[in-house]
């Protein structure tokens, strides 16, 4: 049975000292510098990502080498997806899920990235962790944002670390997801509490709702999967919809149901 405990040879991380306790991690590589507060001055400063809003694009080093984002992306979609740190659990178990969606991600055009705040030697190290553990392949890049300067573009740092910045001396990372398109404008985002582990069959979802409504000009009903009905939008017409769907159900003038 594979062992879920992290190797000896990496150090404690005492900036996690006072974390909650699902998102200890008892040792690691060693962390860069501590963020510092040129980056959190204002609030004025802090990124504005609506959806809809370009990604903002960044170089940065990961498990695969440097890259510029929006050149990595290229005309595909992609997931940012981000994590506290290294050698930690439910972070483990994610990465593993996410690496086991690569055959559905690419049948998509879909390319994943991953992020975590601690550096490239880490990285590495962790990545067999999660293979091991999870039974897994990790195939996808994992940035290495120590310095957190990525999180902090993309707002993924938690509140309370701000507050408590100059005691703690390094801001907390949490769980974000972005979803990208090829214009590289950001269709979805989601952020999670550092103890609750995403659903990845809910990313998956969401990318399958997207690219159809973007195909075919629907919109999708709740807990909606591909081949069930989806939904004409409000802007076309009962007698347009019919032309372009066929048969079209209609429960009420503004909730309409057909087959794509």
């Amino acid at each position: 049975m594979a062992s879920f405990f992290p190797r000896s040879t990496f150090r404690t991380i005492s900036a996690f000292s006072k974390a909650a306790p699902w998102c200890k991690s008892p040792v690691s590589a060693p962390l860069a510098q501590p963020l510092v507060r040129r980056f959190l001055s204002t609030a004025q400063e802090q990124p504005r990502l609506r959806l809809g809003a370009t990604a903002p694009n960044f170089k940065a080093l990961t498990t695969q080498g440097e890259i510029d984002f929006h050149q990595w992306i290229g005309d595909s979609w992609a997931i940012l997806f981000s994590h506290p740190a290294d050698f930690t659990p439910v972070c483990t178990t994610e990465l593993g899920a996410f690496a086991k969606l690569k055959d559905e991600f690419e049948k998509r055009g879909v390319k994943m990235i991953g992020l975590s705040a601690n550096d490239i030697g880490s990285h590495g190290e962790w990545i067999k962790d999660i293979n091991e553990v999870t039974g897994s392949n990790v195939q996808f890049p994992i940035i290495a944002d120590a310095d957190r300067k990525v999180a902090w573009l993309y707002d993924m740092i938690d509140e309370s670390e701000l507050v408590n910045l100059a005691e703690k001396g390094i801001a907390f990372t949490i769980r974000s997801v972005f979803i990208i398109d090829p214009a590289k404008k950001i269709r979805l985002t989601m952020s999670y509490p550092a103890s609750t582990g995403r659903n990845s069959a809910e990313v998956l979802r969401v990318i399958d709702s997207l690219q159809t409504a973007d195909k075919k000009g629907i919109a999708t009903p709740i807990n909606w999967q591909v081949g069930e009905d989806v939904i004409v939008p409000p802007s076309v017409s009962t007698e347009d919809a019919k032309k372009k769907f066929g048969e079209v159900r209609e429960l009420k003038p503004y909730l309409r149901y057909t087959k794509y």
